[in-house]
């Protein structure tokens, strides 16, 4: 694996923990869904990439918004609707089940992350009132 230009590492150092286990799902993503059949392209590739796209700036918006929680609810929200995407893509055998277990893997360890930091959000409000 090719090593990053030292300004690209101190940079992605400052990058959120869950940021970039979510920018390796989308990435290997982009990747999978290109060897989807041709059929399967303009539902399921698109609707997958927006979607992943979406996190992508659900989390940036999150990290340096004040009232974060509903944006991580829509990011969460938005990472359901992958996970479904993702089954039945494989039900319909668009990539094996290989595959679909990494992808699966990488969507429940950013579910976790998520949902810990929709947590932490909620414990910070409670303190307040």
């Amino acid at each position: 694996m090719e090593h990053e230009p030292k300004e690209l590492q101190s940079e992605s150092k400052k990058d959120l923990p869950i940021f970039i286990k979510w920018m390796d799902f989308l990435k290997w993503l982009l990747v999978t869904i290109d060897g989807f059949p041709k059929k399967a392209r303009f539902n399921f590739s698109d609707r997958l990439t927006n979607l992943s796209l979406q996190i992508v700036e659900d989390l940036v918006e999150a990290r340096y918004s004040k009232n974060k929680g509903p944006v991580l609810r829509r990011a969460n929200m938005n990472l359901e609707k992958i996970r479904i995407l993702m089954r039945i893509c494989f039900e319909l055998r668009f990539f094996s089940r290989k595959a679909y277990e990494h992808s699966s893997f990488l969507i429940n360890e950013v579910g976790k992350m998520l949902g810990g930091w929709m947590k932490q959000q909620q414990d910070e409000y409670e303190k307040t009132r």
